[in-house]
């Protein structure tokens, strides 16, 4: 069996399809696995550690001010079509599977042009351009929140939520061990900063001009700053109770760690999320397409399971909520539990279970 997977362009589309990968991998041992990617995006470096082969399309999205980069995009559609189609026929995949960005695009309208069985899998509550238009094509279409049948055919449609990685199912087992791996205090609370792999300059700007405030809050940090803002921000790790970290390779690890978690609201930092049930102020980053992590964020509390700050709002509610919060050992514990009831555990199974489906066929 050949499998074709396609999704990048930032790690909100690339582990979910890594995830569906090594779950098709268990089932079927011998199958061949193809990944496509965005040349220069970090599809090209993560895939391959994971054991992956990865072709890259030449392909992005269109700006949304005006760029003179926007005059490439046709020319870079018509190249990733073509591409696509070249790829598509020497490897004749069995089934395509796309979890979302540029590269999924061209890959899975040239495999469903060709009758190969198709599925996505959209990770937001607001769907994206890409499988928006990819939808009407697709056989099958994975979701992982309630609604979507304003962008998608109805009859396409399974909630099976958004794969995570399976060492955060059974965090609780770990807190001893992750306190000593990061060398925490026990009798101080731990706060977990998430800005995303890359990191998010307002968070991490926030952060930097709450330290003190931390301080007198009693609280340790762990602080994730991103790979573009490491540089700057490194030097906070000679500071008494904060540790500076470019990424987070032991994630069950740093969830265990923590009592509160300051986080974006990308959909698989949301899904891991309500897998490990801690109290959470979501951040969302207001510079994303159609603001779909303000979105993400709202979905999960509305339900009475998280707590949201708008960026533009940091400045005059932080030091309130979060005081609010970490003084109230029954909010965290409401938050906590509210969450964990909205985790879809079984959803890289489920998705999964679609792709056998659809191959049967």
């Amino acid at each position: 069996m050949k499998i074709i997977l396609s999704g990048g362009g930032t790690g909100g589309h690339i582990y979910p399809a890594i995830a569906i990968a090594n779950e098709l991998k268990l089932r079927f041992p011998n199958a061949e696995f193809l990944f496509v990617g965005a040349k220069d995006r970090m599809e090209m470096e993560k895939v391959p550690e994971a054991g992956y082969a990865i072709k890259g399309l030449w392909i992005s999205g269109i700006q949304r001010k005006l760029s003179t980069r926007n005059l490439l995009f046709p020319f870079k559609v018509l190249s990733s079509l073509w591409n696509a189609r070249r790829i598509i026929k020497a490897f004749k995949p069995d089934i395509a599977i796309g979890t979302g960005g540029f590269a999924s695009g061209p890959l899975l309208h040239v495999a469903a042009s060709k009758g190969i069985p198709s599925l996505i899998q959209e990770q937001n509550s607001f769907a994206g351009i890409t499988n928006k238009l990819l939808a009407k094509k697709v056989q099958k279409i994975c979701v992982a929140y309630d609604g979507l049948e304003r962008f998608f055919p109805k009859d396409k449609i399974v909630k099976t939520g958004n794969p995570v990685r399976q060492d955060l199912l059974n965090i609780d087992t770990k807190t001893e061990e992750a306190k000593r791996f990061f060398k925490l205090k026990k009798a101080k609370p731990t706060l977990l900063v998430l800005g995303g792999s890359l990191g998010s300059r307002r968070i991490n700007q926030l952060i930097e001009k709450k330290l003190d405030f931390f301080d007198t809050q009693n609280v340790q940090i762990i602080w994730q700053c991103g790979k573009l803002y490491y540089e700057q921000y490194k030097i906070y790790s000679n500071t008494k109770n904060v540790q500076v970290y470019e990424f987070l390779n032991h994630m069950d690890f740093a969830y265990a760690s923590a009592d509160i978690v300051i986080s974006r609201a990308g959909a698989g930092s949301v899904s891991e999320l309500c897998i490990v049930g801690k109290p959470v102020i979501f951040i969302p980053s207001p510079n994303v397409a159609e603001d779909h992590q303000t979105k993400n964020a709202m979905a999960i509390v509305n339900k009475d399971a998280a707590m949201i700050i708008k960026e533009e709002d940091l400045d005059a509610d932080f030091e309130n909520k979060f005081s609010q919060l970490i003084a109230s050992a029954e909010k965290q514990k409401q938050l906590g539990n509210n969450i964990k009831t909205l985790a879809l555990v079984d959803a890289t199974k489920d998705i999964v279970d679609e792709v056998e489906k659809l191959i049967k066929k």
